[in-house]
């Protein structure tokens, strides 16, 4: 089942702010591991390289929000093609449907994953609502007409659009 905790806790927990957000009580407790007192200094000893391959790993889970058997099947996927697992990897995550999604209208990662699930992302002319799609090359991704109706949105989104660099033609309204 899908992580649906507190989400400052994951970034707590790996040191960096994985959400798409910025808060200043976040910033701010970062380098205290949830569950630790601050006194306690044992986050700064030095990690072992399992411990540090384990924490990328798990760092990477948790900003794209998988589980740990949807993220061994595409390693175990993509162990068979030839190439730098790790950069596939990433290049494989990239183009899932709510990684797209966040980088072209949502604010967060979680709100691409619910703009989908919900039903309000057409690919293709066809309503998709599997997170875990992947999109492919020419894929034309666009808002369903319900969503584009909702004023609320449609201004965070032409928000979202003029504050991103994604060096991709975005034609959210066309």
């Amino acid at each position: 089942m899908r992580y649906t905790g507190p989400k400052h806790k994951l970034a707590r927990r790996e040191g960096v702010n994985i959400l798409d957000k910025t808060s200043a009580s976040l910033q701010r407790r970062l380098n205290v591991a949830p569950g630790q007192s601050p006194s306690n200094r044992s986050r700064y000893k030095k990690a072992s390289e399992y411990k540090q391959q384990l924490r990328e790993k798990q760092k990477a889970k948790a900003s794209y929000g998988l589980l740990e058997k949807q993220f061994s099947n595409l390693v175990r996927e993509l162990s068979k093609k030839k190439g730098d697992t790790g950069e596939l990897l990433i290049s494989l995550l990239e183009t899932r449907l709510d990684n797209i999604v966040y980088r072209l209208f949502a604010k967060s990662r979680f709100q691409a994953r619910q703009f989908v699930s919900h039903g309000h992302i057409v690919v293709n002319d066809h309503k998709v609502t599997v997170p875990s799609y992947r999109v492919k090359e020419n894929d034309i991704i666009s808002l369903s007409k319900k969503i584009r109706e909702n004023t609320v949105l449609t201004k965070q989104i032409e928000e979202k659009n003029r504050n991103s660099s994604f060096s991709r033609e975005k034609s959210v309204f066309g």
